[in-house]
């Protein structure tokens, strides 16, 4: 199943497509291509936010600017590794039965399942500019990548 449908019946099912996920068996590889894959929608979501400093702001370059995104976002994979291993230590400590990689796959797809938000926002970002709009998009997006982690992580340590 095409990871654009299982991303859509995440927002009804969130458990049901962890389940399935987690039933395909041990791929770090995968694992791995659904970080992959956030980190570049999260990098296209940021386009229309660097286009409008730059507009606005002649003197910051778009390229720079995106350049600087680029890197920033991936000096963040160490970071989500050790997300998922602190959640998986906490989850242990309550008395959780999963994995490493079960507490890494749903923290990925928690973030692969909020990256129709992310673009929202982005286009906000670019669009409106900051104000109440941004920041309700934002605080959408975090809520509802919250949610869906948490019930990601209660499927992988069942």
């Amino acid at each position: 199943m095409p990871v654009t449908n299982d991303i859509v019946k995440s927002w009804h099912s969130p458990r049901v497509v962890m389940r399935s996920h987690l039933a395909r068996g041990r791929s770090e590889p995968w694992a791995f291509s659904l970080l992959v894959a956030f980190m570049v929608v999260a990098f296209v979501a940021q386009w229309p936010r660097a286009s409008r400093v730059s507009f606005l702001t002649p003197e910051v370059p778009l390229s720079p600017q995106l350049l600087a995104m680029a890197l920033g976002i991936l000096a963040l994979i160490p970071v989500w590794y050790l997300l998922a291993a602190i959640t998986r230590w906490i989850s242990a400590l309550a008395g959780g039965q999963g994995d490493h990689y079960g507490a890494r796959l749903a923290l990925f797809w928690a973030l692969v399942t909020v990256t129709p938000l992310m673009l929202l926002q982005g286009l906000v970002a670019g669009m409106i500019g900051p104000g109440p709009g941004l920041s309700a998009v934002t605080s959408l997006t975090g809520v509802a990548f919250l949610v869906f982690w948490i019930l990601n992580l209660i499927e992988a340590e069942r």
